[in-house]
């Protein structure tokens, strides 16, 4: 039996002060939560530690937050992101994945305020809390993908 290949990805909900961070396991089924990195001045700097976190997680690819309106259209939050994101693929050679991110940091106080936590405690973690759900969304995607495609054969 062959070993399934290691797909590890990190994701990110890049927002104007502070980005969230999650990676999957090695086996690419389960998200988990990394910190949250407060923004900088320089943009540079920020894209320097998150390919660092690239190699210190030996990630295959990173799914980035794209955040369009309600109404699915492009705004200037979501160019800035996506220029972002095209800068940290350049930097770290890594394909970029942009995925559709409405309503997550809405869902992440949900869950957060549904786990007890007290709504002062969110600011530091629903960022990671929200990109671990964009991530786990992608990597639901991309196993039911596989699982169909394995039945159609």
């Amino acid at each position: 039996m062959a070993e399934a290949p290691v797909s590890r990805y990190l994701a990110l909900d890049v927002g104007s002060k502070r980005i969230g961070i999650a990676v999957s396991d090695e086996l690419g089924f389960t998200a988990q939560p990394v910190l949250t990195l407060e923004r900088r001045r320089n943009a540079r700097e920020d894209l320097r530690s998150i390919a660092r976190l690239c190699r210190r997680f030996a990630v295959a690819g990173i799914v980035v937050g794209n955040p369009l309106t309600l109404g699915g259209e492009i705004s200037a939050q979501t160019a800035k992101v996506q220029a972002f994101a095209a800068e940290l693929g350049e930097l770290t050679g890594l394909p970029i994945q942009l995925w559709d991110e409405r309503l997550t940091t809405h869902e992440a106080h949900r869950l957060l305020y549904e786990s007890g936590r007290a709504r002062q405690d969110h600011r530091r973690v629903v960022d990671q809390v929200a990109a671990t759900l964009i991530l786990q969304s992608f990597l639901d995607e991309h196993t039911n993908k596989k699982a169909n495609e394995s039945i159609d054969e």
